[in-house]
């Protein structure tokens, strides 16, 4: 697997202090990071400028395997806000290494979908969908993703909540979080509009080095009805 650090400067580092206001359990600590984030990544100037004129970034976040006092270790979990149309902005994932568990939840908690994603595999983050990446393996996950600069990320909710509608334990079990109010079980597959086509399995960043202009969709999702036809 390719070392994209390289590539990257300083990571953003979440501590397990950090998540305590979305943890389980929220006196849990332990020492070091719990995920590192390397925003912004380019192979090239070119690489870079291109990314940037279509108001999109690549990043690359390692989430360590570990427990988190019976929780697997996860990120902090955010909804994107709306772009000027009115949609919101949707996100694309790629498993670089390792095995990731996407817990995703609608704004209106009507749909709550654990989608596991295997390493070369991608899954679209619909618009509308808060989501919190899980490593539920025994080796460290490496993610990347494709996502729109326009905005900043909002963890409000999942703070006030303290995390999402489910917990997903050490155990294998998912435990639902007793401060949401009643939601449905949670589907274990892709939600409808994330996949496979048109984001097969496949390179994230090979679709930067193609120029590919479809990836404006995650700036613009309403103009795409090809990628998110169930807007």
């Amino acid at each position: 697997m390719e070392d994209w650090r390289k590539y990257a400067g300083a990571p953003d580092i979440r501590s397990v202090r950090d998540l305590s206001p979305v943890l389980r359990d929220p006196c849990c600590d332990r020492p070091g990071p719990a995920y590192l984030m390397f925003r912004g990544i380019a192979r090239s100037p070119g690489d870079r400028a291109w990314l940037s004129e279509r108001h999109l970034r690549f990043d690359v976040t390692c989430v360590p395997p570990g427990d988190l006092c019976g929780e697997f270790v996860k990120t902090k979990g955010h909804y994107h806000p709306e772009n000027p149309s009115g949609t919101g902005y949707p996100e694309v994932y790629e498993v670089l290494s390792g095995t990731a568990h996407l817990l995703l939840q609608s704004r209106d908690l009507r749909r709550v979908f654990l989608v596991p994603v295997e390493k070369g595999e991608t899954v679209v983050v619909p618009p509308g969908f808060g989501h919190v990446t899980i490593n539920p393996g025994t080796g460290e996950l490496v993610m990347a993703n494709i996502v729109a600069t326009c905005f900043e990320s909002d963890y409000r909710f999942y703070e006030e909540h303290r995390g999402a509608a489910y917990y997903e334990l050490v155990s294998g079990d998912l435990e639902k979080n007793p401060r949401y109010p009643p939601v449905p079980p949670v589907e274990t597959r892709r939600p409808p509009g994330t996949g496979p086509a048109p984001w097969p399995a496949g390179s994230l960043y090979g679709r930067v080095e193609e120029r590919d202009e479809t990836l404006r969709a995650f700036v613009h999702p309403e103009r795409y009805p090809q990628v998110f036809p169930r807007l």
